[in-house]
């Protein structure tokens, strides 16, 4: 009799255990089912002891403490070390330094975030941030790694490569977790999505003439810079700190734009102008992450010129290439050009390089061949800007919108083609992409005599999950019927995500596009997941920035 009940006690606790046990293993694999490599999720759950009890919250802050020190982990391993290969391998090793350094603080902010939610769940906002930083920390590593192939660098040299794959896959899952379940299905608590959500602003905030000031204060600033900037004045109107000229003839506070940009505060929550005057200013201009909410100001475009020519060619990584690069927070730009003149014989040459969130650019030209703009990471916004390029010429893994913008193709090398854009999304989770809203894409006048010798295409998918629309714009006679051209054989070709809505002109007929799975033409509703308020959350945003914008659709 006891051995049968003690036999009986086994039986129940072992189904009491192997309840617990079924449990908790269609809780992670519930909890795991939209991370891309989802025996990693659930292994970094199962080695955290995580059950039933512990809630979404939870889940997403033990993944992503997991992230962080395996971030940590690649970040010491390459600190102090350098390539034998020469100068270009030390760079992309560099490159990958100060990658992680920004990957680790993206990290840092996600879990602060988090834990400084009150509840047991994430607001939208709060939401959205925390999978901006997170898309942009996958980014960075990407970019490590694309950055050592690019220059040659062999991977057995460094251990950290092998980390860098860890450190992917736990970010990745970190964003899966996010988007499961604090954003898919979910919307924000406002919506606008509507022509009636136009934010244009008035006279009073933009007068048409450049440099026109108002008490010395720069009248193309918002209201509110304007009266902040006036009560940091003097008695006589005099701006104090927040308000520096750059003149090449001594008349302002300093003569090039690095040292007015290391005049700036650290980690300021205020706006810090820089009015750069008229001239060409030949210098490699960096607004490195300690350096928040630089306005850089110019007298228009091809007026006030920064220059430079770097190139992949000359020794230089493609992300170190940049005449002007911007990392920290809330830089913005207006009436300047930005231009890389390495030519087209050089191959990869930036223009511009951003990886600034919520960064607007507005009246601005960047001027270059092969990689033109290199929107690299996080949130950004282009207004009324022009951007001329050849092979790739907008790039990069942000969420941006070019808004009112024209794109200009320029005459390329012989037995090239020219492509617009190339986004280089690398996870279905990342909130990334292109959205090309209410521009006109055409031909720079170089190319037009020869345009039938250099077929012109819209994009090519760089990565896996590229991204990129093209929405209520005007499309030139020289855009190719097919319209998107393959990177290599049906690479990606079903897990990108284009789409065309709207268009007119005499390349927006769709009826000869290619025939791929991840084609799409778009209805209403998947366009405004595209717009400024959805795609880039900018009514929230844009209006602070003394940049004008179209919340919606038009």
């Amino acid at each position: 009799m006891a051995s049968k009940f003690l036999l009986v006690i086994f039986l129940a606790l072992l189904s009491s255990y192997q309840s617990r046990v079924d449990a908790q293993d269609s809780y992670v694999k519930s909890a795991c089912e939209l991370a891309a490599n989802r025996t990693y999720c659930e292994r970094s759950l199962y080695q955290s002891r995580v059950s039933s009890r512990d809630g979404p919250k939870n889940l997403s802050e033990i993944i992503m403490k997991n992230s962080l020190r395996q971030a940590k982990v690649v970040r010491g391993s390459i600190s102090g070390r350098s390539s034998s290969g020469g100068s270009r391998q030390n760079q992309a090793v560099e490159d990958c330094s100060f990658l992680y350094d920004l990957t680790v603080d993206y990290l840092t902010a996600s879990l602060s975030k988090l834990a400084n939610s009150t509840t047991s769940t994430v607001g939208w906002k709060s939401a959205v941030d925390i999978q901006s930083f997170l898309s942009a920390a996958l980014t960075n590593q990407a970019t490590c790694l694309e950055g050592l192939k690019e220059a040659n660098v062999k991977s057995h040299q460094f251990s950290f490569t092998n980390d860098i794959s860890n450190a992917s896959d736990s970010v990745s899952s970190s964003l899966a977790l996010m988007k499961k379940f604090f954003i898919a299905g979910k919307a924000p608590g406002k919506s606008s999505h509507s022509a009636q959500n136009r934010r244009l602003l008035s006279d009073d905030d933009f007068l048409s003439q450049y440099g026109s000031l108002d008490h010395g204060v720069p009248s193309w600033l918002s209201r509110a810079d304007r009266r902040r900037l006036l009560q940091s004045s003097d008695g006589d109107g005099v701006l104090v700190g927040d308000f520096v000229t750059v003149a090449q003839d001594d008349s302002g506070n300093f003569t090039t734009i690095t040292d007015a940009v290391n005049s700036a505060p650290n980690k300021s929550a205020d706006r810090y102008v820089i009015y750069v005057t008229a001239g060409v200013y030949n210098e490699n201009v960096d607004i490195p992450k300690n350096k928040y909410n630089i306005m850089l100001i110019g007298d228009g475009i091809d007026v006030t010129v920064i220059t430079g020519n770097r190139s992949v060619v000359d020794g230089w990584t493609t992300f170190n290439s940049a005449t002007v690069s911007a990392v920290g927070q809330g830089f913005l730009a207006r009436d300047i050009t930005i231009e890389n003149t390495a030519g087209a014989v050089k191959h990869q040459a930036v223009a511009l390089r951003v990886g600034s969130d919520l960064s607007a650019f507005y009246r601005c030209s960047f001027k270059g061949y092969q990689d033109t703009l290199y929107t690299h990471s996080l949130r950004q916004f282009y207004r009324e800007c022009d951007i001329y390029g050849t092979v790739d010429f907008i790039f990069g893994n942000a969420a941006v919108v070019f808004q009112d913008c024209t794109l200009l193709a320029r005459k390329p090398m012989d037995n090239q083609q020219n492509l617009y854009t190339a986004q280089g999304r690398t996870d279905p989770n990342q909130n990334t992409g292109i959205s090309i809203h209410n521009c006109n894409v055409t031909a720079a006048p170089e190319l037009v005599p020869v345009i039938s010798s250099f077929p012109t295409y819209l994009g090519r998918p760089w990565k896996q999950y590229s991204r990129t629309v093209y929405m209520q714009s005007y499309l030139d006679s020289y855009i190719q019927p097919a319209g998107w051209l393959a990177w290599s054989g049906d690479f990606a070709l079903s897990t990108l995500y284009y789409g065309e809505y709207g268009n007119s002109g005499p390349g927006a007929d769709t009826s000869q596009r290619v025939s791929w799975s991840g084609y799409h033409v778009m209805n209403s509703i998947d366009a405004q997941n595209f717009t400024v308020s959805s795609f880039i959350a900018g009514d929230a945003w844009l209006s602070l920035a003394a940049v004008p914008f179209d919340a919606g659709l038009l």
